[in-house]
């Protein structure tokens, strides 16, 4: 069941929307060769409780950590640990965080330094077809336009889409009602309204589209070791459109 937000409720998942936004701008002037992933994680959290809110990740589903931290070929799910960053990697960051219980979610991928002009091209890639994903968020829209919309791009660069991780609804639960793929065919599934409140999260292969889970049961890497990429925002659906309730 797909739950639509009073407008109340959305002015509180437009506040945790902007601690996560803050966390995201914070750690950005960290991410540079020679931290760690671990050292993120606590300028995350830091961050995130100095704001009144609560880290949705820490604990959910026994995860350890306050943010997902994936490295390179590492797609979403990484545990931050002791792996120091170096020149030439991207650091895919999935931030949450719970105010006044309700969630907010965003995934960025940063480049550590200067990077290779492929792995430039996969994060703008990425990064753009999130945006051609939520241009179709409007009333009365079907939700698989958003996903078509999203696979239509990342493919006419050559780049695969994964299939295994989708974007969903979120509220007072992380993850909500719909999913929403970010591939297939146009006008399919439910009808979008005022009031829903989505999370997108195109995740995108330089190579083949599969992935696998490693040992520890949570980071998720590509099967080819080649980089990938991963960009979400939280919208809300408006009367006239849409509103990225993850930004400043």
């Amino acid at each position: 069941m797909i739950i639509c937000k009073t407008p109340r409720e959305i002015d509180i998942m437009r506040e945790a929307g902007r601690i996560v936004a803050l966390t995201h701008q914070e750690l950005q002037k960290h991410i540079k060769p020679g931290i760690t992933t671990k050292e993120l994680d606590h300028i995350a959290e830091t961050v995130i409780r100095q704001h009144g809110a609560i880290p949705s990740f820490k604990g959910y589903n026994g995860f350890p950590g306050s943010i997902c931290a994936s490295v390179n070929e590492e797609l979403v799910h990484g545990i931050p640990g002791d792996r120091v960053l170096k020149e030439g990697d991207i650091i895919s960051i999935d931030i949450g965080a719970q105010y006044n219980g309700y969630h907010a979610d965003s995934a960025w991928t940063y480049p550590v330094g200067e990077i290779a002009e492929e792995t430039k091209k996969l994060l703008e890639v990425t990064e753009q077809s999130l945006y051609k994903g939520i241009q179709e968020a409007k009333p009365g829209v079907r939700l698989s336009n958003i996903s078509h919309a999203i696979q239509t791009y990342v493919e006419a660069y050559n780049f695969s889409i994964v299939r295994e991780y989708v974007g969903h609804g979120i509220g007072q639960n992380l993850h909500e009602d719909p999913q929403i793929p970010h591939y297939g065919p146009p006008n399919k599934g439910p009808r979008l309204k005022p009031g829903m409140v989505l999370c997108i999260e195109p995740m995108v292969n330089a190579g083949s589209r599969y992935v696998r889970t490693l040992e520890d049961d949570w980071t998720v890497v590509t099967v080819d070791g080649k980089m990938c990429a991963h960009f979400e925002h939280t919208i809300a659906i408006t009367e006239t459109g849409y509103e990225i309730l993850t930004t400043l």
